[in-house]
């Protein structure tokens, strides 16, 4: 527990600041890649025994035993077009990590080091980057070297499928509740997250507006305040990894401001692990739920909508 607590208080120190530690890796391009090392648990040299998937996704590897759990392997490079890592010949090595709640590995040709970047340093990739279609953003390391952020979850969401289907007794609920006069903001940069938030509060019936970075959400919740404005916003659902403003700033930033405080503001992250349930709290979310999950998802809306009616409070339409 001691190793705990202290691990959550080393990472927490860069999220308060804005920052990301990430380890950077190759494939078998000459790219740099880079992941968040909070969602990694190990990284190790790829088992010579590997169980083939028939009929899987061509860029699965197979499956491995770690930890006495069998962990899926996907070949990265296969997955966004390339020429495949090679398993054979030489050492290649395959990152564990968790998403959403589940493991899954992610086969690489070789780690490279340990960098911490601002989010202010990380940015959104433009159209013409390559592989553009999976990044989600794109810093640079000591030596003016890019590093590209992959956008895994749509990767994932390609190769295993995302859950997008809210229980039909959500929707009648949301249905009975009439929500289509609540306003949710929902703040994510993974295209797939985005259309993921998307279709489960249509499914609700709720009133949506989706921004892909903090920066954009703010300007939003601050036009929100003027006299003319049409509405308020009742939940906000945040992503914590961002381009330019991560979500725990984002949250600190909204909840310091006393006109918007009040907002149930939700972290959505597909870092899913208790430390950062604990992070959440600190910085004064009001909840934290692994994404991909819509079924959750839509219990923090009802719940939401179900307590402002009780109240008598509201972020109505008043127009």
């Amino acid at each position: 527990m001691d190793n705990f607590m202290k691990e959550i208080d080393q990472r927490s120190k860069l999220a308060f600041s804005n920052q990301m530690e990430m380890l950077t890796f190759f494939l078998t391009d000459a790219q740099q890649y880079g992941i968040n090392v909070f969602k990694i648990i190990e990284v190790i040299e790829t088992p010579r025994n590997v169980t083939v998937m028939p009929q899987s996704h061509p860029a699965i590897l197979g499956a491995i035993n770690f930890r006495e759990q069998l962990v899926t392997v996907i070949d990265l490079a296969s997955a966004l077009g390339m020429e495949p890592v090679d398993t054979h010949e030489g050492v290649s090595y395959v990152i564990i990590c968790e998403y959403s709640g589940s493991i899954q590995g992610f086969l690489i040709s070789s780690p490279n080091k340990l960098i911490t970047r601002s989010w202010k340093d990380i940015r959104s990739p433009g159209n013409g980057t390559q592989n553009s279609g999976y990044l989600t953003a794109l810093t640079y390391d000591d030596e003016g070297k890019s590093i590209q952020i992959l956008d895994i979850e749509k990767i994932l969401g390609e190769i295993m499928g995302i859950e997008d289907t809210v229980p039909q007794e959500m929707v009648e609920e949301g249905q009975k509740l009439e929500l289509d006069h609540f306003h949710v903001m929902a703040v994510d940069d993974s295209r797939a997250a985005r259309n993921m938030l998307a279709s489960t509060l249509e499914q609700l019936g709720v009133q949506h507006h989706v921004f892909e970075n903090a920066e954009a959400a703010l300007a939003a919740l601050q036009k929100s305040l003027e006299p003319n404005a049409r509405f308020r916003y009742c939940l906000i659902i945040s992503d914590i990894e961002m381009p330019g403003m991560d979500g725990f700033t984002f949250t600190r930033q909204v909840k310091a401001n006393p006109e918007l405080s009040k907002i149930q503001l939700v972290l959505h992250s597909s870092m899913s692990n208790q430390a950062n349930k604990v992070k959440a709290d600190a910085v004064g979310a009001n909840d934290f739920i692994p994404k991909f999950q819509p079924g959750n998802i839509a219990r923090v809306v009802l719940e939401q909508v179900a307590r402002l009616r009780e109240d008598g409070a509201g972020c109505q339409n008043w127009a």
